[in-house]
């Protein structure tokens, strides 16, 4: 088998045996699974997709999704709980943001493909 030309920053590939850190793979797994687990739910995915455009407060987000405060709230803490949204106060309000540029990356790529307006994506 070839070893990849170039690598990950963290990459659970040793050059130095030619073999995987085991150990540090099954953890990044685990840590992908998670992840993935979390965006399995359509409303959060949605809620995600939104955050991707720029921050929203709970109010804007539940007229945009015409979902109940409680039902935006619940999976808002999900997110936030997986680390995956990021929420900041101003005045009486809570702004919700993505977390960090690892989740970006992967709403970034899901919302060019699914959540991108009509007429500019390609696969419908």
């Amino acid at each position: 088998m070839n070893k990849p030309a170039i690598l990950p920053r963290d990459a659970a590939f040793s050059a130095n045996d030619g073999g995987y850190d085991i150990d540090l793979l099954m953890t990044k797994a685990r840590k992908a699974s998670d992840f993935l687990k979390a965006l399995s739910h359509e409303n959060r995915l949605l809620l995600l997709c939104l955050l991707a455009e720029r921050e929203r407060s709970v109010s804007e987000l539940e007229q945009i999704l015409s979902l109940r405060q409680p039902t935006v709230s619940q999976q808002l803490a999900r997110l936030r709980l997986d680390g995956l949204v990021a929420t900041r106060r101003e005045g009486k309000s809570i702004l919700y943001s993505l977390a960090n540029d690892d989740v970006r990356r992967v709403i970034t790529v899901l919302y060019s493909i699914y959540c991108e307006p009509s007429g500019s994506a390609a696969n419908d």
